[in-house]
């Protein structure tokens, strides 16, 4: 009984130890593309859109960079993705970090 215990422990340790290794770079977003002024959607968050170059679109916040100063401007972005988003119909949501032109 006791050689089980300690081996299950074993287990659960080393599963735990490589699942925050993978966790490291989870969710960060880097992508180019043209920010755009959110206007009415069928979802309810964000400040703004990238549409990017590679056809696809996604929903803007930041609480440290105004994105209002790169309205219809060429940029890359990066952030990370919100977690619990994309919500039914909508997009995956992005926390801006650093923009550049």
């Amino acid at each position: 009984m006791r050689k089980i215990l300690i081996l299950s422990l074993f287990v659960c340790v080393i599963s735990g130890c490589s699942s925050m290794k993978n966790g490291g770079n989870s969710g960060i977003v880097t992508a180019s593309g043209t920010i755009e002024k959110l206007g009415m959607t069928t979802f309810q968050y964000g400040t703004h859109l990238l549409k990017a170059d590679n056809n696809k679109t996604y929903a803007l916040k930041s609480a440290s960079i105004n994105l209002d100063t790169y309205l219809d401007k060429k940029v890359t972005i990066k952030g990370k993705k919100v977690a619990g988003y994309p919500l039914e119909g909508g997009l995956e949501l992005i926390e801006v970090t650093l923009v550049k032109f």
